[in-house]
């Protein structure tokens, strides 16, 4: 995951800082040391890492924070600070133009995924209530337009081409087209190349010129880390960019390009791309990101996710049976459903306060779990998920059949679930406790629960479930 590395030593260099207790100005500057270090480390420019520990080091040797009865939390409300205002400090929008159709133009390097996290973002703003159009202007790569039309498919949203005419007619096109069809947005995807040169850069700037667009949007690659600096630095010379998507965020990336994309260019970052499917994009949020690096988790884009994927007709249900003790195992599949919808229980984890990569590192989520109890559930008849003490040894030998699991996965599930139910009477008897409601209206979502599931009973006997 990204910013793993940096995470983990940042909460290091914090660490021997609370274990000091009062702080001497010595103190604080060993530790800005190895924030240096760690953030060079992550590929930050050398020019934004020495101005971000020159800020923060001015901010955290004042008496106000040497003298306070916490100075190690002081200082890291202040990196946190300054992590946000070197992102961008809020959130940056799309600009929507007063005349529809907005024009938004993706541009970037071959290769850092314009065209899939292209079409994530207009299916996005499907989900806003907009009506996208995608175009394919980029004719030199083999497959761009099929790979376009494939994506936009299965977004349900139109896809604009004329073969391999000319790209600047392509845009103009498009736009006109939208007009008549009713479009309000439309995204052209753009060629790229494998390094910038003097041809890409003239064909960019002509539909720039044609159409005028609302948006110019850089799409970068976050595992390229300084290059993608590079990068954005030269198309926003040519272009005056707008802003800056960053995509790949969920593999193996130190994170460089994030910390330094705003400082060296001055253009935001508006969205990251963060998974392989279609929906996996966000907006950018500074605070947010800052969050997750220090390890103090991402509760608000948790909420997001979890309102995103609850069905309020269903968690209103949920909330009745929770009050009336009839929680099933229909219900259960309901949530756990829901909950698989909002991505892997890695990243649902690494969202989560106190829980940084170094502490993720040490769990094993196993994923496959999840699915096998989906397997075994589905494989019982509505009687037994809803009456679970009826399911007797010829029953389990008909499930495990049918799911191609072994009868003691379902002996497990069915202890946890018994577990489960034994809480949900214990929160029915709260009355109308607002955590117990907060808890069912977002669908459940109680992860500590999840660990548990299919826990072999007390003493030394291995944990089995989710987490391993």
């Amino acid at each position: 995951m990204a910013f793993e590395g940096l995470t983990d030593k940042l909460s290091a260099a914090f660490k021997k800082l609370r274990s000091k207790g009062r702080l001497t100005e010595a103190d604080v500057k060993e530790a800005m040391r190895e924030i240096r270090l760690a953030l060079l480390e992550a590929d930050v420019s050398y020019k934004v890492v020495k101005d971000f520990v020159k800020k923060v080091t001015e901010r955290a040797i004042g008496s106000d924070v040497l003298e306070s009865l916490t100075p190690a939390q002081m200082i890291v409300k202040i990196v946190n600070e300054e992590l946000v205002a070197l992102m961008g400090s809020e959130n940056a929008k799309i600009q929507i133009s007063s005349k529809p159709p907005t024009v938004v133009m993706l541009v970037g390097l071959q290769g850092a995924g314009k065209t899939t996290n292209g079409a994530k973002l207009a299916g996005l703003m499907k989900k806003d209530g907009k009506n996208p159009l995608l175009v394919a202007c980029d004719v030199y790569r083999p497959a761009a337009i099929k790979q376009l039309e494939v994506v936009g498919g299965q977004l349900g949203i139109p896809v604009f081409q004329m073969g391999t005419a000319n790209p600047v007619d392509i845009a103009k096109a498009a736009v006109e087209h939208a007009k008549r069809q009713g479009n309000d947005m439309v995204f052209l995807d753009t060629a790229g190349r494998l390094h910038i040169d003097e041809t890409l850069m003239e064909e960019l700037s002509a539909i720039k010129e044609a159409v005028n667009p609302t948006e110019i949007l850089l799409v970068v690659d976050a595992m390229t880390g300084q290059d993608a600096v590079n990068a954005a630095t030269a198309f926003n010379n040519q272009l005056d960019i707008d802003g800056v998507m960053l995509t790949k965020l969920d593999g193996d990336a130190r994170g460089g390009a994030a910390l330094s994309v705003k400082a060296v260019t001055g253009k935001p970052i508006k969205f990251v791309g963060n998974g392989e499917k279609l929906d996996n994009i966000e907006p950018f949020h500074p605070s947010r990101m800052a969050s997750r690096i220090l390890g103090m988790g991402d509760v608000l884009t948790l909420i997001e996710k979890a309102e995103q994927a609850m069905d309020q007709k269903k968690a209103e249900e949920l909330e009745k049976k929770l009050r009336s003790s009839k929680f099933t195992l229909q219900d259960f599949y309901d949530q756990m459903v829901q909950i698989k919808s909002m991505g892997s229980l890695t990243d649902i984890l690494g969202m989560m306060p106190g829980v940084n990569a170094g502490a993720l590192k040490n769990i094993q989520v196993d994923e496959k779990a999840m699915a096998h109890m989906e397997a075994i559930i589905l494989s019982m008849t509505p009687y037994e998920r809803e009456n679970p003490g009826c399911i007797n040894h010829s029953r389990k030998q008909r499930i495990s059949a049918g799911a191609g699991v072994k009868v003691q996965e379902i002996n497990q599930l069915l202890k946890s679930f018994e577990e489960m139910q034994k809480m949900m009477k214990q929160l029915s008897g709260m009355g109308n406790n607002k955590t117990m409601q907060r808890m069912a209206r977002q669908g459940g979502l109680d992860l500590s629960s999840l660990g548990g599931m299919g826990g072999k009973g007390k003493g030394k006997g291995k944990r089995r479930g989710f987490f391993r």
